[in-house]
């Protein structure tokens, strides 16, 4: 299948997706809960690091740094888990809810948590081999960067919907990957494609209210800058939302080889 029927897959699989958001709308509270939840903790953590450092290069900010890369990674490992599993419900013919997400998610806490730690330190491995002086480090980091994100990608699923070993999860996800690596590649490209729309829409229509509201005064200023965050922030959620759903989807195609009802259209490839 070439790229123009890859991206066509991708299209696909984020029409899909919309349709499942459509009909379960409250799937949003997931990336929403999570984002919210990421903020509070780099501000709270950051804040706390920083001040106890001094600022200061340290052992103590390095550790800092590093639980805080770990907590990043688990809370949005979490949320994403949760929003897998109420997806995953949806296609069934059930009825998701966000506490049933989240007790599910609730339910693998230390095998996310596990994931978190490991992707901490893949994460400042890589980090040192690219701020390597040379030319060579940084490829490296950049092509062992992109190996780790394949390897990874189904992870999170393979640890909410599967019984697996901490050096299992890995081998897992990528024998998926394997299995379905156009899918996965569309439904990043299409869920992409379809978040950019949004966010260009949004802009538009701050740009109509900059046109309209008088931004000249403190009041008409602040009008318009409260639309253009809500609206941006409102694309990027719904993509993350769509993302999740669109990688559930592949998922689900790849370890009961049937594609969800939403996803009847998408021509999945036959292994």
């Amino acid at each position: 299948m070439g790229l123009f029927s890859r991206l066509r897959t991708g299209l696909r699989l984020a029409r899909g997706s919309l349709s499942v958001l459509r009909d379960h709308p409250h799937l949003l509270w997931f990336p929403l809960i999570g984002g919210l939840a990421g903020v509070a903790f780099f501000a709270t953590l950051a804040g706390s690091v920083l001040i106890a450092s001094g600022g200061r290069e340290s052992p103590l900010l390095y550790a800092g740094l590093f639980v805080l890369y770990v907590g990043e990674t688990f809370i949005a490992s979490f949320f994403t888990a949760g929003l897998m599993y109420a997806t995953r419900e949806a296609f069934h013919g059930e009825t998701p809810t966000v506490r049933g997400g989240l007790a599910a998610a609730w339910r693998h806490k230390w095998p996310l948590l596990a994931w978190a730690v490991v992707a901490a330190v893949v994460g400042v491995l890589i980090r040192a081999i690219e701020e390597s002086s040379d030319v060579g480090g940084k490829v490296v980091a950049l092509l062992f960067g992109v190996a780790w994100s394949v390897l990874t990608y189904f992870v999170v699923p393979v640890v909410v919907f599967e019984d697996t070993s901490l050096t299992g999860m890995f081998g897992r996800s990528g024998q998926i990957v394997r299995d379905v690596w156009g899918e996965s590649l569309g439904a990043e490209a299409g869920v992409g494609i379809v978040t950019f729309l949004l966010a260009l829409v949004g802009l538009g229509l701050s740009a109509i209210v900059f046109l309209v509201v008088p931004t000249g005064t403190t009041v008409g200023f602040a009008a318009f800058l409260a639309v253009a965050v809500v609206l941006v922030f409102g694309a990027v959620l719904v993509g993350e939302t769509l993302s999740g759903i669109a990688k559930t989807a592949v998922y689900v195609y790849a370890t009961e080889d049937e594609a969800p009802g939403y996803f009847s259209s998408v021509p999945f490839g036959r292994r």
